[in-house]
């Protein structure tokens, strides 16, 4: 029998050679030649055969944590992910690296179904992906165990918390694969949890014995900014371009037809923009968010469900035009910019009205009062990031349980507020508020407070006689959007509140300590706004933030250029070919040989392959010319791209022949049946979250 220190020492050079193999499979598959943060942990806890709850931000690399164990593994990794328009494209993006990726979804046909599970029960395939809805099919269960699994991911895993920002029913039902496959190892990953809803996830998932690994929440290349909202399309235009001019975004909006609105007022004014929403038809959706993904310089305009799982690395800004509903769903929002690493900016205005609106919706919302509770915990959290004078990035990063310093890299630090006494300012709206209800039993919204306030004779205040109030005109010191500043702030604060379908302001049980004990209410001055400083602006542009000289950014170009029409023949996003960074350190070292190229972060044996010499004939054959046209025609991949859908070899060169997969944006008569459980939004002009392409 083995002794204990035998036993040790055997455990300890398994996991050395695991290791070695994860590190082998890092650097000739994805090109990287080390982990990064939290990542060499964790593949190491999933290859060894434990269970990890994974906490990574958006472009932390939280798919390597899953991806390498399924590679080194023996089996199949199977990937549980939320959204069935997005396996494609990650199907694609491993195909390029040369794994063998396939995915079973409602977009295919039997026959398409029937060949991707006949690779799954042969073992020819390293990842399949599958939507939570597919899991609760005996049918897939039976696939599943006919194979060998290696290892099961659960990507956005908030979506299984009930007081997560993107809840998903079928996720509650994958409590399941701890049950029925015991001995594989699982790993739940997400971007957004506070500690609460981690220990919801663990308990919901059987995770209880699992691992947790929580990396910072700290996105350092984002700027936050959050400005007073004062015609938010205008200010959203003058944004676009005075910051990112030509480059990727995404703009967020509550309704659908503010979406509506905003992408027809950007295309009227010269920028390329594409609505998203629910009352949108499947094909259009479907359509507008390829064009997204395989087009450089779109911007799309849409409800705050779209972007989940978007892998686009290069989306230079986030706007929202609405209030989020919380801290989490900004977090997680604004976390699909510069998932590349490099300057991006979240950038959001803000009013009274979406206070308003906010505190309505949660009033009428469906639930019992423990959920409209906790709605309104999270709009508070929200609240309390927009109207802070202390620096946004610790704020944000104090709401997920971590501390910072302050960052200089925010609105608050970069052009600092003031803070204010605004206790008689508080008292005369509270005042006009008790006035109305007392002296003539009625309620107005903020609009009609604030005119009260500046003495406006207009025809609503004197129909009502309004006039005739000791408070009419006692704010003549304070400007309009001051009074709306105020009441917007005080709402905040609890100390008034929101009532029925037409917004009136109502008092609380707070008011009376400002009316009557000398509550002390301190206020945010927002500061003038004043232009990006240069060195901001200059970060926000494509080629200043790949710090290149003038003459390097033409081959950075004619690389673009390259590389969209390599995207374009073989009809995926541009990314999937390379990222701009791997184009930047292309320009930057000047491989002459394929060597040379292959040392580049972000080029692994495959890609080398397929790529190596078109690269090296762009970087040989430019001329140090202003031309953005490469001065060869690119050459073809090695190898014919893998057919939508299909899979190729991460261990041998020869191609296995398989019938074509229709694309998912091809019109089908008949449509084959649906199991992807798209879910039906209600009719109704706000968008109620989770969007219906999941």
């Amino acid at each position: 029998m083995n002794s204990p220190e035998t036993l040790e020492t055997a455990d300890a050079s398994s996991r050395t050679v695991e290791t070695d193999a994860a590190q082998q499979v890092l650097q000739r598959v994805f090109g990287y030649d080390s982990f990064r943060g939290l990542q060499r942990e964790i593949v190491e806890q999933v290859v060894s055969g434990g269970d990890a709850l994974v906490l990574m931000p958006t472009g932390g690399g939280k798919s390597l944590c899953y991806q390498i164990p399924a590679l080194v593994r023996p089996g199949v990794g199977v990937v549980i992910s939320p959204l069935i328009a997005l396996m494609q494209d990650q199907v694609d993006a491993l195909t390029a690296l040369g794994v063998r990726a396939g995915f079973l979804n409602s977009t295919q046909y039997p026959d398409e179904r029937r060949t991707v599970e006949a690779q799954f029960v042969a073992g020819e395939l390293d990842l399949l992906y599958l939507a939570p809805e597919r899991l609760k099919l005996e049918s897939t269960a039976d696939l599943l165990d006919r194979g060998k699994v290696s290892v099961f991911a659960i990507d956005e895993a908030h979506c299984v918390s009930q007081w997560g920002h993107d809840f998903r029913p079928d996720y509650l039902a994958l409590s399941v694969l701890h049950e029925r496959w015991p001995d594989v190892p699982r790993i739940a990953l997400t971007a957004t949890a506070t500690e609460a809803t981690r220990r919801e996830i663990a308990e919901r998932l059987d995770l209880t014995g699992a691992k947790h690994f929580v990396a910072g929440f700290d996105r350092p290349n984002i700027q936050y900014r959050i400005e007073p909202k004062n015609r938010a399309d205008q200010q959203l235009l003058s944004f676009i371009r005075t910051e990112h001019p030509g480059e990727a975004g995404i703009v967020y909006c509550l309704s659908r037809n503010s979406v509506e609105r905003t992408a027809e007022f950007l295309c009227r004014n010269g920028i390329d923009a594409v609505p998203y929403h629910a009352g949108l038809d499947a094909r259009t959706r479907a359509t507008n968010q390829s064009r997204f993904l395989r087009e450089d310089g779109l911007i799309v305009v849409a409800t705050i469900a779209f972007g989940m799982g978007i892998d686009k690395p290069d989306v230079r800004f986030v706007a929202h035009l609405d209030l989020p509903k919380s801290v989490e769903g900004y977090y997680q929002e604004t976390g699909r910019a510069g998932r590349d690493g490099l300057p991006s900016t979240a950038w959001m205005v803000y009013g009274l009205n979406d206070v308003v609106q906010q505190r309505k919706m949660i009033d009428s919302s469906e639930g019992d009062a423990a959920h409209r509770r906790q709605l309104q915990l999270h709009l508070d959290a929200m609240l309390a990031l927009c109207e802070t004078v202390q620096c946004r990035r610790t704020q944000l990063l104090n709401y997920f349980g971590q501390s910072g310093d302050t960052c200089g890299n925010c609105d608050t630090c970069l052009n600092p507020p003031e803070s204010w006494d605004g206790t008689v300012a508080a008292q005369k709206v509270l005042s006009t508020v008790l006035r109305l209800k007392r002296e003539r039993g009625q309620s107005f919204g903020a609009g009609h407070i604030v005119d009260i306030l500046l003495g406006k004779s207009n025809p609503k205040v004197l129909q009502h006689k309004h006039n005739e109030l000791k408070v009419f005109g006692v704010g003549a010191d304070l400007r309009d959007t001051e009074w709306r500043g105020v009441i917007r702030q005080l709402l905040a604060q609890g100390l008034l509140a929101v009532h029925g379908e037409y917004g009136v302001l109502t008092l609380t049980e707070a008011s009376d300590e400002v009316l009557f004990k000398k509550r002390t209410v301190h206020m945010r001055r927002e500061p003038e706004r004043v232009k990006p400083p240069r060195a901001a602006k200059a970060k926000a542009s494509r080629l200043a933030a790949a710090e290149l000289a003038p003459a390097a950014a033409g081959l950075f170009e004619q690389l673009r250029t390259w590389r969209a029409s390599v995207a374009k023949e073989q009809g995926v996003p541009a990314y999937v070919v390379f990222h701009d960074a791997t184009l930047r350190d292309i320009v930057g070292r000047a491989p002459a040989n394929l060597a040379e190229l292959g040392g580049i972060s972000g080029i692994g044996e495959n890609k080398l392959a397929k790529y190596g010499e078109g690269v090296l004939e762009v970087v040989a054959g430019f001329d140090g010319g202003s031309s953005s046209e490469p001065t060869s025609r690119p050459s073809r991949p090695e190898r014919p791209a893998a057919p939508r859908g299909g899979t190729s070899s991460a261990r041998s060169h020869t191609e296995r022949a398989r019938p074509a997969t229709r694309s998912r944006f091809e019109a089908a008569e008949p449509a084959p049946p649906s199991d992807s459980m798209n879910w039906d939004v209600p009719e109704a002009d706000f968008e109620p979250p989770p969007d219906d392409f999941y």
